[in-house]
């Protein structure tokens, strides 16, 4: 049989006597494939169970009805998917989320579902964009976040009602400026100046009249000029002084002559 991870071994020499009870003493030990204290599937480390497996990943689908948690995790990386797939329902949240990072088509919705937010949170880094949907109300703050990060524009209107900040600041990031008025009202005054210093610039303008300065000074960015003068006298210094800012680079940009 060959082995494509087997290491070159031109000048491997085994230990003397080591693993004198271990079956695989004479075979892989001997060809310089597993290492006592480097590479080994029978200890509880899990670097050296990867790296046995990195190199011997015929041993995978054996591993996967191992007792220990951390044998049968890795080995799903290893095994073939179809064998690493049936432990989609493991009690171990770990092995779960192994599998949720190769799973796919049902397998991959039915994760969707699992009771660990790590689990979800893989699967919404992995569901196809048209699935996303199915995610968008989950309890977890950190699985709604990456389907803030993946959604498809048009339906990212849908979560500017989300009830975390960090949530909704993602957003803030991603909407499209034309529909960045939708959070000109959230009680987020950092979601506010996010969406302020992306909107359309008359949008923009109906928020230099906003109680934070933060969403104030994002606005005066993209307001148009003529609409400065509202806040060009603004009890916060730092406004007055990005409005005096952008006004002393528009006198000194040279306008482009008007066509002929």
């Amino acid at each position: 049989m060959n082995h494509p991870h087997k290491p070159e071994t031109g000048d491997y020499t085994p230990p003397e006597n080591p693993c004198p009870r271990c079956a695989l003493r004479n075979s892989l030990l001997a060809e310089g494939r597993c290492a006592p204290g480097d590479a080994c599937l029978f200890v509880h480390s899990g670097r050296q169970i990867d790296r046995f497996l990195a190199r011997n990943p015929a041993f995978a689908e054996g591993c996967l009805s191992d007792d220990f948690w951390e044998r049968r995790a890795i080995a799903v990386r290893y095994a073939p998917a179809e064998a690493a797939g049936r432990l989609i329902d493991d009690p171990d949240e770990t092995v779960r989320r192994a599998v949720a990072v190769r799973a796919e088509g049902e397998a991959l919705l039915h994760l969707a579902r699992d009771e660990d937010r790590e689990v979800r949170v893989t699967v919404a880094t992995r569901l196809p964009p048209s699935e996303l949907g199915r995610l968008m109300r989950d309890p977890d703050y950190a699985v709604r976040l990456q389907v803030a990060r993946r959604l498809p524009h048009g339906s990212l209107p849908q979560m500017t009602d989300d009830p975390d900040p960090v949530v909704r600041k993602e957003i803030a990031r991603r909407l499209p400026a034309f529909a960045l008025s939708r959070l000109a009202r959230d009680a987020d005054p950092e979601v506010r100046a996010l969406a302020a210093g992306r909107m359309l610039p008359n949008d923009a303008a109906t928020m230099l009249s906003d109680p934070h300065w933060l969403v104030r000074a994002a606005a005066v960015q993209q307001a148009p000029l003529e609409a400065l003068a509202a806040v060009s006298d603004d009890p916060e210094e730092t406004i007055r002084l990005l409005v005096a800012d952008r006004l002393t680079d528009a006198a000194e940009t040279p306008q482009s002559a008007p066509d002929q």
